[in-house]
């Protein structure tokens, strides 16, 4: 159940090509350099058009979603305590809680459906308010369950039937007294005197228990066959017999069905904490995705847990990051973006260079560890590249960036020009997409000092498309104000062919921003025109955290 051995290589929320493809690239990359952990790329939200192309083109499964770093009941240890069936007696089940050390015994069907439980508890009250003399028969316990319990023998009779109708009764009393007490089909403990077992058959009970190992005669035996009655021989006293006969009954007798309180391995536990403490129980049966018992959890495995282990890549900002990450342990931080506000609770490797891309960065590890790069995975990072810097338009473009793009389309068979066009246009096809995808495509959060604002951008080549979904995005942007904490939100529609920005905005103070970002700027009601700005990382982020640190 404990996975401790894998490490999940994540990138940023609402993932662009190259948080994707590099998360990719870094699984590989510690695969082939760490055989002591698993490494799995994984996502952090949907991903784009443009990624989705990209994916395809070079035949690369997209990674899983990791919605939350929050600890799963599926990575901490918990109890395999053996599951029973309903048919089990209540002194096999005690003998098992016993030998297991536990105080809950789960019951199961066949397929491991989980029934009911059944706790030490429940068995102690079974005893401290059994009165009710027919509550075996209500049970429907088997005969070779009361020879087993009994440590004894079924000498007549079938022991694969059950007692089903009538009471219990100890026949101690003369032949001609137990008359009164003995009704059909009753269950009669006795001793060794032939004359009570012959009355108690006489009186059509539907079994006898003789009990000191007495010998049961051949008359006597034969008489019961004819009247079909079992017989069962036990080596224990009358007073032993009636002790322990109610042990006998199946633990469905007495197992709770409803309101049972159960965990999915699935589950955070965070939520589960909450339930645990305003519960008396000791311990919860886990099912597993398909709703099979897998074990069970007690309070004592939520102390000490590792979380999951997570390497970031493309982001160390806390808002940008996977929900709950703080709950995670982070090893290894790989961004090419400013130093953000994200905290660890022990020191990491953290690399970041001012670079255009996180791609240049995983080329460069291939390289440094002599690592060959595959075909399909230098595709990836060759259009990351292309993606993070527009086509080494952007500002923020560095040599490195153009240099390893070219190295790596070489590898990858792929002509950058030819590409580049065929992943924009894939990338910028917004027809078919609601306003709230449009938004979501591409949107950060952001924090300085008290302010959070969040800033989304689509790049596309068609300077049509981008006029047409703006009249979607403003009543989107109006919409998402002041949802996660966020007072303006900011949208830029980048244009790459024309290397210019319209910004949109909204929310209070969100104009004033742009005007001591950009002075002497025009800005209208909606939005405002910046030439020459296509980088959010570089030309606008930056602009934006001055304005509002000299606020």
């Amino acid at each position: 159940m404990k996975s401790n051995s894998r490490v999940y290589v994540i990138g940023h929320k609402n993932p662009d090509t190259d948080s994707i493809c590099s998360a990719i690239a870094y699984a590989d990359i510690k695969n082939r350099t760490d055989k002591t952990k698993t490494y799995v790329a994984r996502r952090a939200g949907q991903i784009n058009e443009e990624t989705e192309y990209v994916l395809k083109r070079f035949g690369v499964r997209a990674p899983g979603y990791l919605p939350n770093a929050g600890t799963q009941v599926k990575e901490i240890e918990i109890h395999e305590v053996p599951s029973v069936p309903g048919t089990i007696s209540v002194k096999k089940a005690y003998s098992m809680m016993k030998n297991n050390n536990v105080v809950t015994l789960p019951i199961t069907s066949p397929d491991n459906d989980l029934q009911g439980v059944i706790t030490v508890s429940d068995i102690a009250e079974s005893y401290m308010d059994s009165y009710d003399s027919h509550v075996m028969s209500l049970a429907r316990t088997q005969y070779r369950s009361i020879a087993d319990t009994l440590d004894g023998s079924v000498i007549v009779g079938n022991e694969h039937g059950y007692f089903i109708r009538g009471k219990v009764v100890v026949g101690a009393f003369h032949p001609d007294t137990m008359e009164n007490y003995i009704e059909k089909d009753d269950l009669v403990i006795l001793g060794n005197r032939a004359e009570d077992q012959l009355c108690a058959i006489e009186m059509d009970a539907s079994c006898i228990i003789v009990g000191l190992g007495a010998k049961v005669t051949k008359t006597i035996q034969k008489f019961a066959e004819e009247k079909c009655c079992v017989i069962i021989s036990s080596p224990h006293d009358t007073y032993t017999i009636a002790r322990l006969i109610n042990q006998s009954i199946p633990v469905k007798y007495l197992m709770r069905r409803s309101n049972l309180i159960t965990f999915n391995t699935e589950d955070f536990l965070d939520d589960i904490k909450e339930v645990m403490k305003n519960q008396r129980h000791r311990d919860f049966p886990i099912l597993n995705k398909k709703g099979k018992y897998v074990g069970t959890i007690s309070r004592r495995n939520l102390i000490g847990n590792a979380g999951k282990k997570l390497i970031l890549v493309d982001h160390n900002e806390e808002s940008q990051a996977v929900d709950n990450v703080k709950e995670a342990e982070i090893l290894e931080i790989i961004d090419h973006h400013r130093l953000g506000s994200l905290e660890t609770m022990a020191p990491v490797m953290f690399r970041n260079e001012p670079v255009g891309c996180t791609g240049t960065i995983m080329y460069e590890i291939y390289k440094e560890k002599e690592l060959e790069i595959a075909p399909n995975i230098a595709g990836l990072l060759c259009a990351a590249i292309i993606s993070d810097t527009l086509m080494f338009r952007s500002p923020t473009c560095t040599f490195l960036d153009k240099a390893a793009a070219e190295a790596l389309a070489d590898i990858a068979g792929i002509s950058i020009p030819e590409f580049a066009s065929e992943m924009f246009r894939a990338g910028s096809n917004l027809k078919d997409k609601s306003p709230e995808e449009i938004f979501y495509q591409d949107f950060k959060k952001f924090i300085m000092g008290d302010v959070t604002f969040g800033v989304g951008q689509i790049t596309s080549l068609d300077a049509g498309e981008l006029e047409s979904i703006k009249e979607q995005l403003l009543p989107q942007m109006e919409s998402e104000c002041g949802k996660h904490g966020i007072e303006m939100v900011f949208f830029m529609l980048t244009n790459i062919i024309e290397e210019s920005t319209e910004l949109l905005y909204y929310g209070s103070g969100a104009k004033e921003v742009i005007e001591k970002a950009f002075e002497d700027l025009p800005v209208n009601e909606v939005s405002c025109e910046l030439k020459g700005v296509v980088s959010r990382k570089k030309q606008l982020i930056p602009a934006f955290m001055m304005a509002l640190q000299n606020q």
